[in-house]
């Protein structure tokens, strides 16, 4: 059976067309790992991803309280791309619990492919933020587990959200400066300073709220927002400070699901471009090579609020003496 076609029934590489599929099996190195072994270790520069065709793999960090789980992966999920996407060290052992099959992604293998045919570059970089961003969405909804055995948050009455004011406006050269500081193609600049919509947002409020429906993405143009989850026992938590260039929202768009975490302004408001569902879609189609750079930014972004979120989590391990009886450890 050829290897194309065994990759064909993975959901992460959906959108590969079957000659993509044949280029990625040609680079692409399978490899079998015996139960009990390591497939990474934290802390190493390696920067190969690896999708499970068969088995289980453990991700885990050490602890002065010894060995966390932050998630145990099934096939068709990946590993290893975090540090793909941004170069940085790994940041966990990656260890198969059962007997496992891989598909090896190395960059220096797919280096010459991914320089001759953007548009294979852009569909792996597809899967790769599809694949990040599951996984800060399943870290965010296990994020209450850590507290409570239902998992579910107080029920409290929110205020309603303020009006944001119709008549702010941007210029677009602001708008194009804050993409031209991304160094995204002249394509993607004017696309998006042209169909994204300028909003503002007083100090504390909110932009949007766990358990909304998503329509837009947004990026952060003036002050800070912060982004945040209430956890029961512990209030709300933020999850990470958002500053100038940086997206967020995107994961509603991707998936279709709620919200999983709240946005709000940070203490001195925001101003926001609002990036609605079909402009992302226009940019991001899957044939449109020029939506490369864009796609490499936001999975760097994604990496680094997962990484983040995982630090977080490994720090309440360490605070709480080592207890993290509701933790899953399924991502």
């Amino acid at each position: 059976m050829s290897t194309d076609f065994l990759l064909r029934q993975w959901d992460l590489l959906a959108h590969f067309s079957d000659a993509q599929l044949a280029q990625l099996g040609e680079v692409a190195e399978h490899r079998r790992i015996a139960s009990g072994a390591h497939v990474l270790r934290e802390g190493e520069s390696t920067a190969d991803a690896y999708l499970i065709e068969g088995g289980r793999v453990r991700i885990q960090r050490r602890t002065p309280y010894g060995l966390f789980t932050l998630a145990t992966l099934h096939p068709g999920q990946l590993f290893g791309e975090t540090s793909f996407v941004d170069g940085n060290q790994r940041s966990g052992d990656a260890l198969a619990v059962a007997e496992c099959e891989l598909l090896a992604l190395h960059p220096q293998g797919l280096a010459a492919t991914m320089e001759s045919d953007q548009r294979f570059s852009v569909a792996l970089y597809w899967t790769f933020w599809k694949s990040l961003s599951s996984k800060l969405r399943q870290t965010n909804e296990q994020l209450t587990r850590f507290f409570s055995a239902s998992g579910k948050p107080v029920s409290t009455e929110e205020p309603p959200a303020a009006a944001v004011a119709d008549d702010f406006h941007v210029d677009v050269a602001s708008k194009r400066k804050l993409f031209q500081e991304q160094k995204l193609s002249s394509l993607e600049i004017n696309f998006l300073a042209s169909l994204s919509r300028e909003k503002k947002f007083a100090p504390h409020q909110q932009i949007f709220r766990e358990g909304e429906a998503g329509d837009e993405m947004y990026v952060l143009l003036e002050g800070r927002v912060m982004i945040s989850k209430f956890i029961h026992g512990a209030g709300e938590e933020a999850l990470a400070f958002l500053e100038r260039g940086d997206y967020f929202g995107e994961m509603a768009l991707i998936d279709n699901e709620q919200r999983s975490a709240d946005a709000k302004a940070s203490d001195h408001g925001a101003v926001v471009l609002a990036i609605p569902r079909e402009v992302l879609g226009g940019i991001l189609d899957i044939q449109r090579v020029s939506s490369l750079r864009l796609l490499r930014l936001l999975c760097t972004m994604v990496a680094g609020r997962l990484r983040e979120l995982d630090d977080k989590i490994i720090g309440w391990f360490i605070l709480a003496g080592g207890s993290a009886t509701g933790w899953p450890g399924e991502r």
